[in-house]
């Protein structure tokens, strides 16, 4: 299938569809190669209008959409993103990998995504609130606990997410858990902000163990991260608490990049710094000056990102947006050392980039070893999840009880990549196999058999 007017899209559909037919999925059940043409167009697409007043009583008008892409597994899950650059292309990408990335959670969750081109940015709170009313002034129509339960994206965070879930509980007269990364007094969860972050590196941890027998882990590994948004900050943190160095971070105008001269990368004082910067939505680039963050530890490279300017590296996590890592990028990555990688963004390696990975993969016993987005960044929808169960029982349950349920889902989605892979690979796998694959086909795998019992498709 083709979708000339949707290169995102096609790119998220190309790599399921090549994953698949690349594989003896099909020699050992044919009955779900029928299944392809059915899943890759949503159940349900709804565009809508939302017309708002600015600070200067200025009538505006964004376009605001919600693509319902599968339910075979649950209510429709994934997040809102307000972004100038949100169209359809983009969000029947990030719903169609959220269809198969939810269904490596193991959880009763299907794919979406919606959100809208309103840019937050340099908006006062006052007309964010008056956006998020006008948005969910229609969304409310099409949404509910057990119908379609929306997150946080790119620039929907937690103020956002109050104010959504205020306009919906004051539009239906109804109080439920509707949105997922709510605030902890009412209805949310402990370890959501730091659930993508903190699970993606319990998904690299378990690539270290598999790939080095259990002789290597963290600890004294260089990590370059891209992004300095939530996702990035957290990993940040979860790597240096496990004895990593961090070398890089990121934003859309430039990177932060550790000097060759100096051995420790950053800390958790200077990330909690670039933490706060962001809450203020400035660049990195006004960290400087700064007596805390000295200009000598690091070098800020303007309209750059990190991939070519880190040095030896042994782990990369791309955790900005999606096709982050270019082809070119791909190969400096290999020739700098890099043994891992794996995306906290949705599809943040362009397609040459992951051809390159998986061809360092299959050429060296030792070479390159790439884990997909739809696995390795699976903790975020994970754990709002579980925010749905706790809503749905009246619990909540503590910190060290949802980061330990988050890590077993993370292992058990690291577990059922590898044995998948081997299982359906049309490669002799020799050394590592293919996580791309391995995520692809278990996730699809799981959809088609829900979807053939419901008479989806016959």
């Amino acid at each position: 299938m083709n979708y000339p007017a949707e290169p995102e899209f096609q790119q998220a559909y190309d790599e399921l569809y090549n994953s698949i037919h690349d594989s003896t999925l099909f020699d050992k059940h044919p009955e779900f190669e029928k299944v392809i043409p059915v899943v890759s167009v949503p159940e349900r697409i709804i565009q809508f209008r939302v017309v708002w007043e600015d600070d200067q009583g200025k009538l505006q008008v964004n376009r605001g959409y919600r693509v319902q892409f599968n339910s075979a597994l649950g209510p429709y899950k994934g997040g809102l993103r307000f972004h100038p650059s949100v169209n359809l292309s983009i969000l029947k990408f990030l719903g169609y990998e959220q269809i198969f990335k939810n269904a490596l959670t193991g959880l009763n969750i299907g794919g979406g995504k919606g959100g809208a081109d309103f840019d937050p940015k340099g908006k006062s709170d006052a007309e964010i609130r008056r956006f998020c009313y006008a948005f969910m002034g229609e969304l409310h129509r099409h949404i509910g606990a057990d119908t379609d339960v929306p997150a946080g994206d790119i620039g929907v965070g937690g103020r956002e997410v109050g104010f959504l879930f205020g306009a919906y509980k004051k539009y239906k007269n109804t109080w439920e858990g509707v949105l997922t990364g709510k605030g902890l007094t009412w209805g949310g969860s402990l370890i959501r902000p730091e659930a993508t972050g903190f699970g993606l590196v319990y998904y690299v941890e378990k690539m270290i163990e598999y790939a080095t027998s259990g002789k290597e882990s963290f600890k004294g590994k260089r990590v370059a991260i891209s992004g300095s948004g939530n996702v990035a900050q957290y990993a940040a943190l979860k790597v240096i608490e496990l004895g990593g160095n961090v070398v890089s971070m990121s934003d859309s105008k430039g990177a932060l990049v550790l000097v060759s001269d100096f051995t420790e990368g950053f800390t958790p004082a200077e990330i909690e710094q670039i933490a706060d910067i962001k809450l203020q939505h400035k660049e990195l680039a006004s960290l400087y000056p700064s007596a805390t963050l000295p200009e000598t530890k690091f070098k800020y490279i303007e309209d750059a990102r990190p991939w070519c300017h880190v040095g030896k590296v042994d782990v990369a996590l791309p955790c900005a947006t999606q096709n982050e890592v270019s082809g070119e990028e791909a190969k400096s990555l290999v020739a700098a050392g890099c043994k891992f990688i794996a995306e906290g963004s949705n599809m943040g390696c362009e397609s040459d980039a992951i051809e390159v990975f998986e061809a360092e993969r299959m050429a060296r016993p030792n070479g390159i070893w790439y884990g997909p987005g739809k696995a390795a960044n699976a903790g975020g929808v994970a754990v709002s999840g579980l925010e749905m169960a706790q809503n749905s029982q009246r619990i909540s349950w503590t910190k060290e009880e949802v980061d330990q349920k988050l890590k077993d889902i993370m292992v058990d989605c690291f577990n059922t990549c590898v044995e998948t892979a081997s299982t359906y690979s049309s490669e002799k796998v020799d050394g590592l196999p293919s996580l791309v694959k391995g995520a692809n086909i278990a996730g699809f795998l799981k959809v088609s058999a829900a979807m053939k019992d419901h008479g989806d498709f016959w």
